[in-house]
């Protein structure tokens, strides 16, 4: 029995032996793959992950490329083998009260610098150092200590040297400073339909001032305004109209800086007042131009070096971009400088096309301007589509007067403040991931962005950064890398040296020797090797051009033919005109042949044996040679045909395919498709169905020809059917499966197999019978149904009389009992009357 003191130094031992193994088996791993077989020079080898290189010139023929880790054979001191280092020239701390806390970080980079050397894994320790280099590394980089300067990164100035396909953490902070300046600059579309909009946003002048202060107390605001190029079809070129374009406005310009950038806030609410509003033809607006000289102009404009740069764009159409010049003639392309006279006017409007997209966002960049696209509902969609080609840029909804134009500026700002995203300028050499648990704590996400940002917050991003392939051009090896905060005019600088070649590839270097003896004095002697002049080469240059006989005139004796296009089939080293091939890291691995054309390696594989393994062929020269009884390209098929017979003789296949490589490949027919070792399975084919149909028929179902129980029994006498729920054949027993139908259109099954010269037969109890028909229920139903409609028909027609008759009878009593009769004179009968006059009658 254990006791409990041993029981823990025994576990630790099993312990310690299970890493040991796991650490073998992941070096004999890698071993069996060494990447660093074949690499002819010191730069390829560095180039290679995880090899190192010997430069040692008596080092022999051993290769010179080797894993790191398997060194024992090559002196130290001679290694070439460069490691990632880091080294931080500038860290001033971050700010957290405007420029108050700066001078003291300031002050901290003036005395020294901070660096440390990275391991290949990125590991690394350092320690804090006062050298003179990194103090004139910094000097270079300008006075950045002054007091009252604002830092929201560090570092700010790295040198980093890195070897290829090696990934390098780097680490850095940024923190939004507490009162950042702003700087607004607001670039307004003058047209007609804006003039509602102008008198809003003068009236609302003071108002977005004082809510930017309440945001930070070192706010200026700018003003500019646009319309688009003067010419047609932009604008009426009739004379009375380039005088006033519309009743009541200003003759047309393309851009106007109204204002410069000031704290004069009722200066800019006069400047929007006063400015006149102008008319043109087409609905899209000149504003790309407005945006380019607004950006470019940064004197002119008076744009800070240190301030978070807003430029609000406000119209309600849309935009001309490049190539909509040439409708008015313009064909020069823009060139993205400023050409702003004394007043203020964009001198080359008509001169430069307008510009595009791709250099809005180019300078946008270059100058850390975050643009706040203001328009209305009907244009909204298309500069949403706009901002996502524009870093740092972003949309809102402006109502049809402006008047939400100080709750749009202050909470875009807010989305632009509260939320930092990094981006690079690295080549296409060099691949920068980001990583940042931003405020979520301690898990890192692969993410350049971070939301939800406050004054004060400090977010740690990781920068993984990995060299991918060295430039061609030896003088792209070092570049100069801008990691930057979007719409900040801040960045982290990178002095990135790509470790592309050895030390000792340098002239003056140790190991490096010109007209070296080693090179019998036709070469230098580089890292260990021969670099042989034009007319000498060899291992050690001790093969001439001038020396080369007649049989090996063809390119030295070591290219096949002139189509060939490198020497010794790019697998070894013309030596004198002979081709000395490359030894491969597998010692069974051979390359030979006169040209190093052949080998024993790359024939083709079955089953991921090479040439089907060594009972079946080896591999020679590129091809499969197989031993007695294989054939075929990679020895995988059987020359003899005594595999495809059946076992109780007959035909090859049975007849019924062909035998290929030892094995049937049956055919199919109209009878049906055969399967099989053999080929002597058919289970789709019909076979005896038909002659045990009516036997199994009657039998089981008692329907058919013989469903006489008599002629049942006379007639069938081979076999007696077994009866089962459900058939299923059994291919392996090659059972036939047989489907009739009988005289009730019921469908029956049932299969059968021959063995030991017997039919057995299995057949399904029950027949799948369609749905009986009752059709003297159906014709009694149909003429109920007629008897019943016509009778309900009957009904609701008596019905509806009868309610009828009765509503027309109580109107006539309603009437007969209101009428007023007068029995006592006939009121068409009129009593005659007589009058007599005596006409002598003089009334006396």
């Amino acid at each position: 029995m254990i006791t409990s003191k041993l029981r823990l130094p025994l576990l630790a031992f099993i312990a310690l032996s299970c890493c040991i193994l796991k650490a073998e088996s992941q070096l004999a791993g890698k071993l069996l793959q060494n990447p660093c077989v074949n690499k002819a020079t010191c730069h390829e080898c560095i180039q290679t992950s995880e090899c190192a290189w010997c430069s040692d010139p008596k080092h022999g023929d051993k290769p010179r490329c080797f894993l790191e880790y398997t060194n024992n054979f090559c002196n130290p001191m001679y290694i070439q083998n460069p490691k990632t280092v880091q080294e931080i020239l500038m860290m001033r701390e971050l700010s957290r009260g405007g420029g108050a806390s700066a001078a003291a970080g300031g002050q901290m980079s003036a005395e020294g610098s901070y660096y440390y050397n990275a391991s290949s894994s990125s590991s690394y320790s350092g320690s804090y150092s006062a050298s003179s280099s990194s103090s004139g590394a910094y000097g270079a980089s300008g006075s950045a200590s002054s007091a009252g300067e604002i830092v929201q990164i560090s570092p700010q100035r790295v040198n980093l040297k890195l070897r290829i396909n090696e990934v390098h953490n780097l680490q850095f902070r940024y923190s939004q400073a507490e009162d950042y300046p702003v700087d607004l600059y607001y670039l307004m579309d003058l047209s007609k339909s804006m003039e509602d909009d102008k008198e809003k946003l003068s009236a609302l002048g003071d108002l977005l001032s004082e809510t930017m202060r309440n945001i930070t107390s070192n706010f200026r605001l700018g003003f500019g305004s646009f319309v688009d190029k003067v010419l047609m079809p932009y604008v009426s070129t009739i004379p009375k109209n380039m005088i006033e374009p519309c009743p009541g406005c200003a003759a047309p310009y393309g851009y106007k800086n109204a204002m410069p950038l000031s704290r004069d806030t009722y200066r800019f609410s006069t400047e929007v007042k006063k400015a006149a509003v102008s008319g043109n033809l087409d609905a899209p607006e000149g504003g790309f131009d407005a945006i380019m000289q607004a950006i470019a102009c940064r004197q002119q404009i008076g744009w800070r070096e240190q301030a978070r740069r807003l430029l609000v764009f406000s119209t309600d159409a849309g935009f001309h971009y490049a190539g909509d010049g040439k409708l008015g003639g313009v064909i020069t392309p823009n060139d993205g400088e400023c050409h702003l006279n004394s007043a203020g006017l964009y001198t080359h409007s008509v001169i430069q096309d307008y510009p595009s997209i791709s250099q809005i966002n180019h300078k946008v960049k270059q100058n850390s301007i975050n643009i706040i696209f203001a328009v209305t509902q009907n244009q909204h969609s298309v500069y949403q589509k706009l901002s996502q080609h524009i870093e740092g840029s972003s949309s809102a909804v402006l109502s049809n007067d402006s008047s939400n134009v100080v709750d749009l500026v202050r909470e875009e700002y807010s989305k632009i403040s509260s939320s930092i995203e990094m981006k690079d300028n690295a080549t296409s050499h060099v691949k920068i991931t980001y990583h940042s648990t931003c405020l979520n704590g301690d898990t890192e996400l692969s993410t350049s962005k971070c939301d939800g940002l406050k004054v004060g917050d400090i977010v740690t991003f990781n920068a993984k950064i990995m060299v991918t392939s060295c430039p061609a051009d030896p003088a792209e090896w070092n570049q100069v890398i801008q990691i930057y905060p979007v719409g900040i005019n801040e960045s982290l600088i990178v002095n990135l040296e790509m470790l592309c070649s050895c030390d000792c590839e340098r002239p003056g270097s140790i190991g490096y020797e010109l007209n070296s003896d080693q090179c019998s004095k036709h070469g230098k002697l580089m890292c260990g090797i021969c670099d042989c002049d034009d007319m000498h080469f060899g291992h050690s240059c001790e093969c001439s051009n001038n020396e080369i006989h007649p049989e090996k005139v063809n390119d030295f004796g070591c290219r096949a033919d002139n189509t060939s296009a490198v020497d010794c089939s790019g697998r070894g080293t013309c030596l004198c005109g002979v081709c000395d091939c490359e030894k491969r890291a597998n010692a069974e691995e051979v390359i030979s042949g006169r040209f190093c054309e052949c080998d024993n390696f790359s024939c083709e594989r079955h089953e991921q044996q090479l040439c089907s393994g060594p009972d079946h062929g080896t591999c020679e020269c590129g091809q499969c040679v197989c031993k007695p009884g294989w054939s075929g390209s990679g020895c995988n098929c059987k020359t003899s045909n005594e595999s495809c017979y059946p076992p109780g003789g007959g035909e090859i296949c049975s007849g019924r395919g062909e035998c290929v490589c030892g094995k049937c490949e049956c055919k199919s027919t109209e009878e049906g498709r055969f399967s099989g070792d053999h080929c002597e399975y058919c289970p789709t084919c019909t076979g005896r169905c038909h002659e045990l149909k009516d036997c199994t028929q009657c039998q089981v179902y008692r329907t058919g020809p013989l469903k006489d129980e008599e002629d049942c029994r006379t007639n069938c006498t081979l076999f007696t059917p077994i009866e089962v729920e459900k058939v299923e054949i059994d291919e392996t027993k090659n059972e036939y499966l047989c489907i009739f139908y009988d005289e009730y259109d019921c469908k029956f099954k049932f299969k059968y197999r021959e063995e030991d010269n017997k039919i057995i037969v299995t057949a399904q109890t029950e027949r799948e019978c369609p749905p009986k028909v009752f059709m003297l229920g159906i014709v009694l139903g149909v003429i109920a149904a007629i008897v019943l409609v016509g009778l309900a028909i009957l009904l609701l027609w008596k019905l509806l009389t009868t309610i009828h008759d009765r509503r027309e009878f109580a109107r006539f009593e309603k009437e007969r009992m209101m009428a007023k009769w007068d029995t006592g004179e006939n009121p068409i009968y009129k009593q005659a009357t007589t009058t007599i006059r005596n006409p002598m009658y003089t009334g006396k």
